[in-house]
């Protein structure tokens, strides 16, 4: 790979610009920031989940960049402008494991002239990365936000079990979902495999297509998203999802998501993520493939990422933190029991948590006014 340009500013919104920071933790890591002509404006650090960019914070950097932050969203390992990750299917995993992701994060901060952030903001596996970061730094992360993936706490570590029997073994989800009358599979567990990546970064409809799909079928305007608590880990309730959680067993995710594919008038209606925006995603993913952002899915299913966080087990995430997502968004409810956990006990000073009507997984662009407006008040009343 050659030296990375950042993006144009014809695609970027007004006060935000693209640059690349050149080696930290082995990366040259892609931001895009606002709020920087001032030097000494507190941080606000916001990372991006799957299949997504800096670019989905698009519509937040302005606006925390006018009520006087510097507020910074890069690319993470594994995704657009970043450089210096394998996309080789055989690389060393263990590069992609929270405790890297963390030392990145901090070298962004750093290399931008930030101890600190005010707050670490995490979408969907941006999510996942952003309570590690605030569990394990509360020093450097003063407030956490958490969105679409609430934080259930770090794995529990069996406790007080000399000479007592052995845990019985949890029964395999991933057998009793195949074995349902309508066979199913977990898209984790899918996306962790060797084709997922090309399935997707080759789908049949073209990248452009599959995104929309994607983003689509995930979203509020799939009337059909109707979210709602499941009783537990199990088969039977795991399938009560739609298709892009719990796909079905034959399909790889490009068919899954081309059979919601949105009419052309649903397209030209869509106001939240235009063909132009669009193309921005697509022309990344078009280039680098899916491969990156797909380790972040391997490194949980393979256990590196709880073998790793079981090491802060019983810690709590102790500094002001609020949880903002879609009303529509099964990501809320698809590790069942972690919403409940977050508010009870893996979080001591959650505030607030927000179900924003009209949106699905992708809230910070479906509803981006109230989303600004719940961050910057969480931002200013904490």
């Amino acid at each position: 790979m050659g030296a990375m340009e950042p993006l144009p500013s014809s695609v970027l919104p007004a006060g935000v610009r693209s640059r690349i920071l050149p080696g930290i933790n082995g990366l040259d890591i892609h931001i895009l920031e606002a709020g920087f002509e001032k030097k000494g404006q507190p941080a606000v650090l916001l990372l991006h989940g799957f299949p997504e960019l800096a670019f989905s914070w698009r519509n937040q950097l302005p606006a925390l960049a006018a009520a006087g932050y510097h507020a910074i969203a890069p690319d993470q390992r594994g995704y657009g402008r970043t450089t210096g990750w394998s996309a080789d299917f055989d690389a060393d995993l263990s590069s992609f494991r929270f405790l890297m992701l963390l030392r990145e994060a901090i070298g962004v901060l750093y290399a931008l002239g930030h101890r600190t952030a005010e707050a670490v903001v995490g979408h969907d596996f941006g999510a996942g990365a952003a309570s590690f970061h605030a569990l394990v730094r509360p020093d450097i992360f003063k407030r956490m936000v958490l969105m679409s993936a609430p934080f259930g706490g770090p794995p529990v570590v069996p406790f007080d079990t000399d000479g007592k029997p052995a845990a019985p073994k949890p029964a395999d989800v991933h057998a009793a979902l195949a074995a349902l009358p309508r066979p199913r599979k977990h898209y984790q567990w899918y996306q962790s495999t060797r084709e997922a990546n090309d399935n997707q970064w080759h789908a049949k409809q073209g990248v452009q297509d599959f995104l929309r799909a994607y983003y689509h079928h995930k979203s509020a305007d799939w009337k059909a998203n109707k979210p709602y608590e499941l009783k537990g880990w199990i088969a039977e309730e795991l399938a009560k999802m739609p298709t892009y959680y719990i796909m079905d067993l034959a399909d790889g995710m490009a068919e899954t998501v081309a059979k919601e594919m949105p009419s052309a008038a649903e397209i030209a209606a869509n106001t939240w993520l235009t063909e132009a925006d669009l193309k921005v995603y697509s022309g990344e993913y078009q280039r680098n493939g899916f491969q990156g952002g797909l380790n972040w899915y391997r490194v949980r299913t393979t256990g590196l990422v709880e073998r790793e966080y079981a090491a802060f087990t019983g810690r709590t995430i102790d500094q002001p933190s609020t949880f903002i997502s879609g009303a529509s968004d099964w990501g809320n409810y698809q590790s069942p029991g972690a919403l409940a956990r977050m508010q009870k006990s893996a979080c001591t000073n959650m505030k607030e948590i927000h179900l924003v009507p009209g949106a699905g997984h992708w809230v910070q662009q479906e509803q981006a006014e109230e989303v600004n407006r719940l961050l910057l008040k969480f931002l200013k009343s904490t």
